[in-house]
C-alpha cells in the first residue's frame, strides 16, 4: 500500500493519530493542498511532496489510532503499514514530526495507560527513538489551551521527559497549524537538520 515513495535520500515524516492536523501542517509547509477532511482516516496512504533538485521528500503518513466509522482490522493494518514504512526508511528520515492535539493528548494518553496497553502517541514516540530517528513532538491546537505550561509539562512527563518541558525545546514544540504559528516546530526541525549537516534544507522550514 505504501509503494509510491519518491526515490529521495532525505525525508521528513509527519506521523500522528487521525484528526490532529497533520494534513493542515503539510499544507502550511508545502503551500500545496492535500485531501483533508473532518472525517478521520481521510489520508489512507502517504502523501509525498518532493523537491527533486534537493533529493528531499516531505511525507504525511496516514493517521493511526481510533477512527469512527473505520473497522478495527483496517486501523490495525494502517498502523502496521506505518511501522513497516518507518522501519524501512529510518536511515533516510532526518526528522520525524509526531503531531499531537494539545487539547486532548494528555487525557487520551491517560485513558489508554494500563497494565496491558501503551498509548499510541507514547508508543510511537519511543518506537521512533528506538529507530534512532530524531523526533519533534508538534503539540498542535495550542491556541485552544489555557493552562499551556502545565499541559506541556504533563505531556513531557508522559513521554518520559523530565519536566519542565522548556528544557526539551528541540523535542516539544507547541504550535497552531491553522493559525500558522509554527516557529517552535521549525526551530526544532532546523536543530536536528543542522546536527545532520543538512542546513541546505532550512529553506523548506
Amino acid at each position: 500500500m505504501f509503494e509510491n515513495r519518491p526515490n529521495c535520500d532525505g525525508e521528513v515524516a509527519l506521523v500522528g493519530r487521525s484528526n490532529v492536523g497533520k494534513s493542515t501542517l503539510m499544507r502550511e509547509l508545502t503551500g500545496h493542498s492535500f485531501d483533508t477532511g473532518g472525517k478521520p482516516g481521510v489520508t489512507r496512504s502517504p502523501n509525498h511532496y518532493d523537491w527533486t533538485a534537493e533529493s528531499f521528500v516531505l511525507t504525511d503518513l496516514p493517521g493511526f489510532g481510533f477512527m469512527s466509522g473505520v473497522e478495527e482490522d483496517h486501523r490495525e493494518q494502517i498502523k502496521t503499514d506505518i511501522v513497516h514504512y518507518l522501519e524501512e526508511y529510518a536511515d533516510n528520515i532526518l526528522v520525524a514530526i509526531l503531531v499531537v492535539d494539545g487539547k486532548s493528548v494528555v487525557d487520551i494518553i491517560d485513558r489508554h495507560t494500563g497494565p496491558d496497553s501503551i498509548p499510541y502517541d507514547v508508543e510511537m514516540y519511543h518506537f521512533l527513538q528506538d529507530l534512532g530517528v530524531p523526533t519533534v513532538v508538534a503539540v498542535n491546537k495550542m491556541d485552544k489551551v489555557d493552562d499551556r505550561d502545565e499541559r506541556l509539562n504533563e505531556l513531557a512527563d508522559r513521554l518520559g521527559l523530565y519536566p519542565p518541558w522548556k528544557q526539551w525545546q528541540d523535542t516539544i514544540a507547541p504550535i497552531s497549524a491553522k493559525r500558522e504559528q509554527l516557529d517552535p516546530m521549525l526551530e526544532a526541525v532546523r536543530t536536528h537538520l543542522h546536527e545532520q549537516e543538512r542546513d541546505d534544507l532550512f529553506k523548506f522550514f
